[in-house]
């Protein structure tokens, strides 16, 4: 068991409003991951669902209980915080035990829990040892350690992996995921890298200031941002964003050219408009290509360069170039986007509506040189 069910929920602290009327559904063994800006409410919602903050309004349901007046203590959940926790004079086992030896749990059945749990996140050989012994990636597998011999009906994450190095954290969302797939409990798992939503997540709840911007697969936001945030704030380098009107019924007028705009279900409205298009959905050549840019920046990762081209009367945009040595830093390049991956949004942010992709369509940039 574990379906979460928030139901038109509010959090105000006097006259600010935090969470303005939040109401979604986390299925039994699901992970989802809220996701957005420093200050969106991501913390501030998993709080309201430990019962670490109180509801201004609305209601909590766990596995179709009303848990909204119960203490945290009662609502058989188990939270793992940014800062492992763990105290320094008690060994692994103890640390990952504590909280049943608190409950007034017998010995035996805390060492077979303590013991199991260790088995699960490899830390076996690690239980007579103290937290100052050991990595920070294996501090945070005993603060896991420490919710998971609870056995709750939800484990809720805030942020575990920010105090780890870059190469930690790869291997961190690794063992989160092979726990998940194990245990098969929900869990819910608060970030503000994107990165991480989009690879551990089989939903995603998009919040900005308070509000659900989306909450879909990563593939959906990624592919069907509902509006302009959610299509800027998923996807690393982010999406580009240029300025233009309808000059058509599938024509698009940006500086003086004509934009082809394919699978596009809504018509386009008149007025200002604003075209999307993705780094990867990008074509670039030296001679041909409807916008003439030089680049200003050349970022070369082996595997994929990133082109910052300026664009006379359109600006800055970025191009993914996958595997591409052939251009440097003030380079004259010619770019073209791709018609089945342009995105509009109308005056208001909001996507209009486009028709599902051809599952053989590539995501990868490329030159026609």
């Amino acid at each position: 068991m574990g379906e979460i069910c928030l139901n038109n929920v509010v959090k105000r602290f006097g006259t600010l409003s935090v969470i303005k009327d939040i109401s979604l559904t986390v299925a039994e063994g699901e992970f989802v991951v809220f996701v957005g800006p420093s200050g969106c409410g991501k913390s501030s919602l998993l709080r309201l669902i430990t019962g670490l903050e109180e509801l201004t309004s609305g209601s909590i349901l766990i596995d179709k209980q009303d848990v909204s007046n119960l203490p945290p203590s009662e609502r058989r959940l188990a939270m793992v915080f940014q800062s492992y926790a763990l105290f320094p004079h008690m060994t692994v086992a103890q640390n990952i035990g504590f909280g049943l030896r608190v409950a007034g749990m017998p010995k035996t059945a805390i060492r077979e829990r303590v013991e199991a749990a260790a088995r699960t996140l490899e830390l076996d050989s690690y239980l007579d040892r103290y937290p100052r012994q050991l990595s920070g990636g294996q501090r945070q597998r005993v603060a896991i350690g420490r919710a998971i011999v609870r056995q709750p009906k939800a484990f809720l994450f805030d942020e575990p992996l920010s105090n780890l190095d870059a190469a930690l954290r790869v291997q961190m969302r690794i063992e989160l995921i092979r726990l998940h797939d194990e245990l098969k409990t929900t869990m819910i798992y608060v970030t503000h890298d994107q990165v991480e939503a989009m690879t551990m997540a089989h939903r995603i709840v998009v919040l900005n200031e308070g509000r659900v911007e989306q909450f879909d697969t990563p593939i959906a936001l990624y592919d069907r941002p509902a509006n302009r945030f959610v299509a800027g704030f998923i996807g690393s380098p982010k999406m580009n964003f240029i300025e233009g009107k309808a000059s058509g019924a599938r024509d698009f007028d940006v500086a003086g050219c004509n934009v082809e705009i394919s699978d596009l279900l809504d018509p386009m409205p008149a007025g200002p408009l604003t075209l999307g298009i993705r780094p990867e959905h990008i074509d670039y050549d030296r001679t041909a290509g409807l916008w003439k840019g030089r680049i200003l920046i050349e970022e070369q990762l082996g595997s994929d360069a990133y082109f910052t081209v300026e664009v006379a009367e359109i600006g800055q945009l970025t191009v993914r170039a996958v595997g591409e040595r052939g251009y440097r830093r003030g380079d004259e390049i010619h770019l073209t986007p791709r018609p089945g991956h342009c995105h509009l949004f109308d005056g208001d942010g909001i996507a209009l509506r486009r028709a599902a992709a051809p599952e053989n369509r590539t995501a990868s940039s490329r030159s026609r040189t």
